[in-house]
């Protein structure tokens, strides 16, 4: 069984919005090791378009830093599946999850592989509420924002976890993986 593992970037006071977190060479290089340990993507809609629209192949000359050109490869190459009951298609390598979100995970995660990558806020709630995420990274980014959106707003269960490694960074970024106690 593949495992199902979320990482997401987040501020000291807990705020998830990608416009506010800080970008380097260090922190897009542990992101495609964290890619390359994945099969495939999963996405809500608003990620995979946040992501699709920033990161598909061919972007535009002078867009990117030449340090964010191994992550945009390989999330340009990288299979995704795409929770949504409001797109009608999908491409860029992607193809869409109907129906009964925690059936179809099951599923994806039955499939022989190294594992299952998830991003986003929303779709990583649901996944939680449903039991079905093996591993939490937290990139904890030294930075207040003053605002959300925040990780889990809703959650209606405590989730235990055990811290499994830690990584630092010398932006001052910590990586903390956690698996999930069963």
């Amino acid at each position: 069984m593949r495992p199902l593992r979320y990482s997401v970037n987040v501020t000291l006071d807990g705020c998830c919005d990608h416009r506010v977190m800080l970008a380097d060479g260090d922190l897009h290089r542990h992101a495609v090791e964290n890619l390359e340990q994945a099969d495939a993507l999963l996405f809500g809609r608003v990620t995979y378009e946040m992501m699709e629209a920033a990161w598909r192949a061919p972007a535009r000359t002078g867009a990117r830093l030449d340090w964010m050109e191994p992550f945009a490869r390989t999330i340009d190459a990288a299979k995704k599946y795409v929770a949504s009951s409001t797109l009608d298609r999908v491409d860029w390598n992607a193809e869409l999850v109907r129906g009964d979100l925690g059936k179809a995970v099951q599923q994806l995660k039955r499939e022989s592989g190294k594992g299952l990558f998830v991003g986003g806020v929303k779709l990583a709630l649901a996944l939680t509420e449903l039991g079905l995420i093996d591993e939490y990274e937290f990139v904890v980014q030294p930075r207040l924002a003053g605002h959300g959106p925040t990780l889990f707003a809703g959650l209606s269960k405590r989730v235990d976890l055990k811290l499994a490694s830690r990584l630092d960074f010398g932006s001052g970024a910590v990586a903390m993986r956690y698996e999930t106690i069963r």
